[in-house]
């Protein structure tokens, strides 16, 4: 009997116990499967860099675009740039019309009028824009002399106008349309200039080119229209800004194109192009100049090479302040040259007009100023010395 609970004492406290842990050996397979997923080892380690470098440079790109967004945001819709620009890009445009008009009047007929018959554009114009009525204005009077000398005056007043900035939204349009058809009067005479000249105009009717120095910019200081902050000045500010990206593509193009252009051509490759043109009875107006700058070698393909490497470069030269200096001062003096030396002025003051808006506003401003400053001190030192003298 005693042996028998003994037995039964020695079952129960064996079920009783705890299992035993297993071995090293039977747990080795479980620890061999858990190896690569540690967190310690290399190969995670290499994922969670990568992980890392992904999400830095997606959250460097995202900052990128927001960053930028809200610049094109704020450049577009905080204030009106280039206003002394877009203005100085007026008032030349209006000495270009007024000195134009002025220096063929007396030829006015023969170049543009009755006496051009002979070229046959008053039958069949060589232009699209007579053959649209609101351009035909010059083109129907044109066999009329004396007509044709009323509108040529007309014309001469309204470029008046537009160069003060008189009325300028009710100017401009009129001033356009009477613009485009005297100037394709005659394609024989016409230039590049006529083309950016237009394709300006066409710009400006979206910016405010006449908020300064203009009759309306006085005007406007006493009574604003539409007050700061209000949605039609917000628009007009949008549309004006985006009309000076689309002029600055503009000029981009015609500068960038120009410099692939020439880069092309043999003359400009070996560095003569510049005295080929100076050469000529067209373009050799002044032959004592034009023998006077080709005469030095290296100065003319200094001329050449440095052309193409001005045109082709000066978009990006505008990005920071000491290459905008001497692009602008290059592009000035390159059209200086092509408007003394081979006769076109026009062209020229065309190119610089535009270019104007490239120059910062708190420059013309400071240069404002200093004409200002010296204008009145010579106007009171003039009595003076009247004074003084009587």
């Amino acid at each position: 009997m005693s042996q028998q609970r003994t037995t039964l004492e020695k079952d129960a406290a064996k079920k009783a116990a705890p299992e035993a842990p297993k071995t090293e050996d039977a747990a080795a397979p479980d620890a061999s499967r858990s190896s690569t997923s540690a967190p310690g080892t290399p190969v995670a380690g290499f994922f969670a860099f990568l992980g890392s470098i992904i999400a830095s440079a997606w959250m460097a790109f995202a900052n990128t675009i927001g960053d930028s967004i809200a610049f094109v945001e704020r450049w577009l819709f905080n204030g009106k740039k280039a206003l002394y620009g877009i203005a100085v890009t007026r008032i030349v445009f209006g000495v270009i019309a007024i000195g134009l008009l002025a220096s063929n009047f007396s030829t006015r007929l023969y170049t543009f009028g009755s006496g051009s018959a002979w070229n046959g554009e008053i039958a069949e114009p060589v232009s699209d824009f007579p053959k649209i009525w609101l351009f035909s204005a010059f083109h129907a009077v044109a066999a009329n002399d004396v007509a044709f000398t009323l509108l040529y005056i007309a014309l001469m007043l309204l470029a008046v106008l537009f160069m003060l900035g008189w009325r300028f939204r009710i100017v401009l349009p009129v001033f356009f349309v009477m613009w485009i058809g005297f100037i394709e009067m005659n394609d024989m005479v016409g230039d590049q200039g006529d083309n950016m000249f237009r394709i300006a105009l066409i710009l400006m009717f979206f910016t405010d080119a006449a908020a300064r120095w203009s009759l309306d910019a006085r005007r406007r200081a006493k009574r604003e229209w539409f007050p700061e902050g209000s949605s039609p000045n917000q628009i007009g500010t949008v549309l004006h800004n985006l009309a000076l990206v689309a002029l600055t593509a503009q000029v981009a193009f015609v500068y960038g194109s120009g410099g692939l252009f020439k880069a092309q051509g043999a003359p400009w490759a070996s560095g003569y192009a510049v005295y080929d043109p100076l050469q000529t009875m067209r373009f050799g107006t002044w032959p004592v100049l034009s023998d006077l700058i080709t005469a030095w070698g290296p100065m003319v393909a200094i001329g050449t090479w440095g052309s193409i490497l001005l045109q082709g470069a000066f978009l990006l030269a505008l990005l920071s302040r000491p290459t905008r200096l001497i692009a602008l001062f290059g592009i000035l003096g390159f059209h200086i040259m092509i408007g003394v030396l081979m006769g076109l002025p026009w062209f020229s003051l065309t190119m610089i007009a535009i270019d104007s808006i490239f120059i910062r506003d708190r420059s013309w401003k400071r240069l404002s100023a200093g004409i200002a400053r010296r204008w009145r001190a010579a106007v009171v030192r003039r009595p003076a010395d009247v004074g003084g003298a009587g």
